[in-house]
């Protein structure tokens, strides 16, 4: 992706180069720069990893069936790159340059929290007058205005092996214990402020005559505030203690991955901007707060003006059905040319400038 990404950018004209991301094993990133007349500096997001496996494009290679193009990562997010490289091209094709700089980072690592790129993020979005982060839109033609933050609960259980059928009751079954504490993790969710805990992952056992005497359960948190992050951390600890296995050890932890998005006065101004825009072509654009978490949050730590969604349209993310809305190229990718346009000619006012 980065070779045929960083081809397809230089053509265009852009100075491309290749960040070694943080994480080991991970590809690079590629940030792409394009250097204009204007004002504005407008850094562009969108991330080329997916959450399939290698093999997975081989099994269920890509089709398009009536307007949706379908396939592992088409909409999550080759979505938002042929967004960003089309409203690229058609700004070369026009040659416009009324903008000092739009940056592109297409990110290697976003599905697994964006670790190798995080600090690259914050850099550039410091850097910019505006972000604009490329994860596909909401349909029916919605913006992202508001995201929550993720984590991932790890509760680890050692028990104690025994002979299945000689001795059973010699053993401590590890795996009993993490159903009843993968059972207890739905009750650290609240929802009346649309935090949600959900067992993703369970391992354990390694023959089919032996007691259990390890497991481990993966849980997602996701939240709109650091505060019911701290509660689900506290409580966490208190679950790890209730056990039903005598004398198992239940170890509980969680690890903080993207933070939340919030609501903010300045996404809603580039909303309103990408609205106008919109309208030109009789589009109506609706904001919309969302529970799946991305690189848009790290960019907003900066306090840079920020928004996410103008890709092109999709659906079905991390499943079979992981698609692109066709028949929204052309409008979206028209959103995002005149957003770039209209940001690179009159930027935004950042708060430590006013």
């Amino acid at each position: 992706m980065g070779v045929i990404l960083k081809t397809e950018l230089e053509f265009l004209g852009a100075h491309v180069e290749s960040v070694p991301a943080v994480t080991p094993a991970v590809g690079d990133n590629v940030v792409a720069t394009l250097t204009g007349t204007g004002k504005g500096h407008v850094l562009l997001i969108a991330h080329m990893d997916t959450v399939f496996p290698h093999g997975t494009v081989a099994q269920r290679p890509y089709r398009v069936v009536g307007d949706r193009g379908i396939g592992p990562g088409a909409g999550d997010d080759k979505a938002g790159i042929v967004t960003a490289v089309c409203a690229l091209r058609i700004l070369h094709e026009l040659n416009y340059r009324d903008y000092a700089l739009i940056t592109l980072i297409l990110n290697s690592n976003e599905e697994t929290g964006s670790v190798g790129t995080r600090d690259l993020i914050r850099a550039k979005a410091k850097e910019s007058d505006a972000v604009i982060n490329l994860e596909r839109g909401v349909p029916p033609d919605g913006l992202e205005i508001a995201r929550k933050g993720s984590a991932v609960i790890t509760v680890e259980i050692i028990g104690r092996a025994a002979h299945s059928g000689l001795e059973p009751e010699k053993g401590r079954n590890a795996i009993v214990e993490a159903s009843h504490q993968a059972l207890q993790l739905a009750s650290l969710a609240n929802s009346a402020k649309e935090t949600t805990v959900n067992v993703t992952m369970i391992q354990g056992g390694n023959a089919i005559n032996v007691i259990p005497d390890h497991a481990v359960i993966k849980a997602d948190a996701r939240a709109f505030t650091p505060e019911e992050f701290d509660r689900v951390e506290t409580s966490l600890q208190k679950l790890a203690s209730d056990t039903i296995v005598p004398e198992v050890q239940v170890k509980a932890s969680m690890t903080r991955n993207f933070p939340p998005w919030p609501w903010a006065a300045s996404t809603d101004a580039l909303l309103a901007r990408a609205q106008k825009l919109y309208a030109e072509i009789g589009g109506k654009l609706a904001g919309v707060r969302v529970g799946s978490s991305a690189d848009v949050a790290f960019a907003a730590e900066t306090r840079t003006a920020s928004i996410d969604g103008v890709a092109i349209l999709g659906g079905g993310a991390h499943g079979v059905d992981d698609h692109a809305d066709l028949s929204s190229i052309v409008p979206r990718v028209y959103l995002l040319t005149r957003m770039l346009m209209d940001l690179g000619h009159n930027p935004p006012v950042k708060p430590a400038e006013r």
